[in-house]
This record gives structure tokens, C-alpha cells and sequence, in this order.
């Protein structure tokens, strides 16, 4: 999701093979955790337009934590529709995004789970216990990463409330995605790491799928922004 769907379609920062995004959009809304890729890439847009702001469907800045747990679940309504892309009107995209195929998902999900571990309880717990790590990690992005208690600010003038995370349990576990003050201030950027020091695991990860020739860098994606403490994007 942090590479193909984030950082590929909602940010165009990277280029990935169509099949490839095509592919692992219905394996992860199959067996993994649903997550619809059309209705997430529109949230995602209109989180950078009106970060922390009305408009921000996944939080705005007075929301505290179980407000934003709830947005998770449910977020408020976007104003417009942002995700027109060409990829996500293709078909397999298309069906993937259907309120039928979110509700086959959850069923699909567990019985793959159930016929590994042949139990269903122990089933159970696994599948619940997935979506609970999914939930906080989710978190980490909509409300640790957006609240100026905690974390860092590389761009303290900019009027969102994005914070830098950059301990290493919260950047592997986000594919870097807790970088946020860095990333909303070049969301475009292929990278969200902004110092050659900075431990970025969603970099590594793209650099293994370039090495497998899956992905390569978009014409904003490799430029390097102005302030950035790097000579080079790094991929």
C-alpha cells in the first residue's frame, strides 16, 4: 500500500509495471486487508490539500485519539473526487473498489488463514489480531505523526501539524509513511527521508522492487527539492 498504492498512484512519485499494481492491489484486497484503492487514493489527496484543516478526511487538528481511531474505521466525507486516474478505472480496479468485493474480502481473508492453521478460533485470533496491528499502524500515521507532542520538525513553518517519527519500530512498520512533516512538505518526492542519515525502510523496499525492474522514478518523483540535505534521490 505504502509503495504501490501511496507512493505510485496517490503521489505519482513512482512508475510501477500496471500489471504489477494492478496485481498486488487485488492479492492484498484478497487475502491481506481490504483496503478500497479509489476511495483511499481520493482520502489521501485531500489529506495534503487540507492537512490538519477542515476538509482533512482523517483528522482534523482539535481530534483527539479515540476520534481518530474512529476516523480510521470511518473517515468524514470527501468534498470531491480526486482519484480519476487512469489505473484505477481499469477493471480489476474497479471491481476491487466495490462495496460487494470489500464484504467477499473479509470472508476470503479468513478461510485462507483457516485452512493453513486448521482451527478456527486460533483463525480467529490471527485475523483479528492482523487488523489490530493494521489499526496501529494506521495510528501512527493519522495521529502520532500529526500531533506536535510528539516526534520532530525538519519545515516548523509549514501550517500543518506533521510530525517526523524516526525511531526505527514506527518507520519499518509504516514503510517510512511516519516521516510526515518531511513527506507533506515534498509529498511528491520519492522518498520521505530527507537526510542520507535517516533510517528510511519504504526507500529500501522501493530499491529491491527497482532491482526486480517493477518500478522506476517519475519525472517529479526523481527531481531533488530545494532544502533537502541529499546530493543525489538515493534509488
Amino acid at each position: 500500500m505504502t509503495d504501490v498504492i501511496h507512493m505510485g498512484v496517490a503521489h505519482r512519485a513512482l512508475v510501477f509495471k500496471p500489471w504489477f499494481t494492478k496485481f498486488i492491489s487485488v492479492l492484498y484486497n484478497t487475502v491481506g486487508i481490504y483496503v478500497n484503492p479509489t476511495t483511499w487514493v481520493n482520502r489521501h489527496r485531500h489529506h495534503h490539500v487540507f492537512s490538519d484543516h477542515l476538509g482533512d478526511p482523517n483528522k482534523l487538528a482539535e481530534d483527539g485519539f479515540w476520534k481518530t481511531m474512529y476516523l480510521c474505521l470511518l473517515p468524514y466525507n470527501c468534498g470531491s473526487n480526486l482519484a480519476n486516474d487512469d489505473i484505477l478505472k481499469s477493471l480489476s480496479m474497479k471491481i476491487i473498489s466495490t462495496p460487494a468485493y470489500a464484504v467477499f474480502s473479509q470472508f476470503a481473508s479468513f478461510m485462507l488463514v483457516w485452512l493453513v492453521v486448521q482451527n478456527w478460533m486460533y483463525a480467529l485470533t490471527l485475523w483479528i489480531g492482523v487488523r489490530a496491528i493494521a489499526l496501529w499502524v494506521n495510528m501512527i500515521q493519522n495521529y502520532w505523526s500529526h500531533d506536535r507532542r510528539f516526534g520532530s520538525r525538519r519545515y516548523p513553518d509549514d501550517e500543518d501539524n506533521a510530525m517526523n517519527l524516526c525511531e526505527w519500530l514506527p518507520v519499518t512498520a509504516t514503510f517510512s509513511a511516519c516521516l510526515q512533516n518531511n513527506h507533506h512538505h515534498y509529498p511528491s518526492f520519492l522518498r520521505t527521508s530527507h537526510d542520507p542519515n535517516q533510517y528510511d525502510f519504504g526507500l529500501m523496499t522501493v530499491r529491491w522492487f527497482k532491482q526486480l525492474g517493477i518500478v522506476q522514478t517519475s519525472s517529479t518523483g526523481a527531481r531533488l527539492p530545494q532544502g533537502v540535505n541529499l546530493e543525489r534521490s538515493g534509488l
